[in-house]
């Protein structure tokens, strides 16, 4: 099935780039040039995947980001011209999946993009030879914790948990390999599947996690190394 790529900057020349590469690469490519004009855009369509630029006039790219995670579970890459962690860690924070600065490659864009779609593909063929309600009923017995992998859905306590993609990727992966230590080159090359990108986004999509899950302390901070799902005692 053809995935949909929202394309979103104020600069025609960059979205005229980005969408003739993902065409290129069999992606259809939506092309926006305003905050506004993307939101307007997702009502009306099915979307996959978002490229947004952070620097617009009107409504910039956090808040647009903002908006759209409050209302919809698709991955979202920001683009933007300060090289600024800080700007990174807002926008992580805020719900978004990944970073990169101008100037980029196209060739790494893409790559990102294609991925995350490999990896989700690969997901969901992994869980389609098993019943999901039975894997579902089987965690219910024995963790407050329960994932939905077909889904992409998390209940704690029976309560559902709003998690990004990622979000939910990173905890799915973590939690698959309970008691394992997992460093953060593991956890990225498993959730993005690819060479590129800053391993602190691990690092703030955790802290995401930990804010979400509250005073269930399932992900251990193994200092020096990475990271371990841990439920119950130790």
């Amino acid at each position: 099935m053809e995935k949909t790529v929202l394309v979103v900057d104020d600069d025609q020349d960059i979205v005229r780039l980005i969408t003739e590469s993902l065409k290129f690469e069999q992606f259809k490519a939506i092309p926006t040039y305003s905050g506004k004009e993307a939101l307007s855009v997702l009502k009306e369509n099915k979307v996959n995947f978002i490229v947004l630029d952070i620097m617009m006039p009107e409504i910039d790219g956090l808040e647009v980001c903002r908006i759209i995670r409050s209302e919809y579970n698709i991955p979202i890459l920001l683009l933007s011209a300060r090289n600024k962690d800080m700007d990174k860690i807002i926008g992580l924070e805020i719900g978004a999946d990944d970073y990169m600065t101008k100037p980029f490659s196209v060739q790494e864009l893409c790559s990102r993009i294609k991925a995350h779609f490999r990896k989700v593909d690969r997901l969901y063929k992994e869980w389609s030879g098993l019943s999901q309600e039975k894997v579902m009923n089987t965690q219910a017995l024995s963790s407050p914790l329960v994932l939905n992998e077909n889904t992409f859905e998390a209940f704690l306590n029976n309560q559902k948990l709003e998690l990004s993609t990622k979000e939910f990727q990173i905890l799915s992966y973590l939690k698959n390999h309970s008691n394992n230590v997992l460093t953060r080159e593991q956890i990225y090359e498993s959730v993005w599947g690819d060479e590129y990108g800053e391993l602190n986004t691990v690092t703030v999509h955790i802290k995401n996690i930990r804010k979400k899950i509250g005073q269930f302390d399932f992900i251990k901070t193994i200092w020096g190394i990475g990271y371990k799902y841990v439920e119950g005692s130790e």
